[in-house]
């Protein structure tokens, strides 16, 4: 098949701004009949109520202004390190006791002490199983 053998495919038309600006404002003229008026331009009225709906809905809108600068924009980063504080639990530190287990038997009663354990605790648990004996 040749290229002239085939029809055309159909295309819309294509109205200007002036025109559709020209119509619309005819048929928001108190009385006037949107048919009519789209029929007297030759198109169709359904064409017609779209360009009123766009043009009523743009001016019920209120323009959004413009950005300013829209294109994007680095600023400049600067990197600083923070300051380390020492910790104060390591550099006030008590000398490490060893750690270890104490097992006490007394009339029946072990009792086991783990851990770093100081004079005073071993002390109060020796004064309290006496006096339960």
């Amino acid at each position: 098949m040749n290229d002239h053998d085939t029809p055309s495919k159909r295309r819309r038309r294509e109205h200007s701004p002036m025109f559709k600006r020209e119509l619309v404002a005819r048929s928001l003229v108190p009385g006037a009949s949107v048919a009519a008026v789209a029929l007297e331009a030759g198109i169709n009225s359904n064409l017609l109520f779209a360009w009123r709906r766009m043009h009523l809905s743009a001016q019920e809108r209120p323009p959004t202004p413009a950005p300013s600068n829209p294109s994007p924009m680095l600023l400049p980063v600067t990197i600083e390190a923070a300051p380390v504080a020492p910790c104060p639990s390591l550099t006030a530190a008590a000398p490490r006791q060893p750690a270890g287990t104490i097992e006490i038997e007394v009339g029946g009663a072990r009792v086991r002490l783990r851990g770093a354990v100081d004079e005073a605790s071993v002390r109060h648990v020796l004064q309290t199983l006496k006096a339960l004996a």
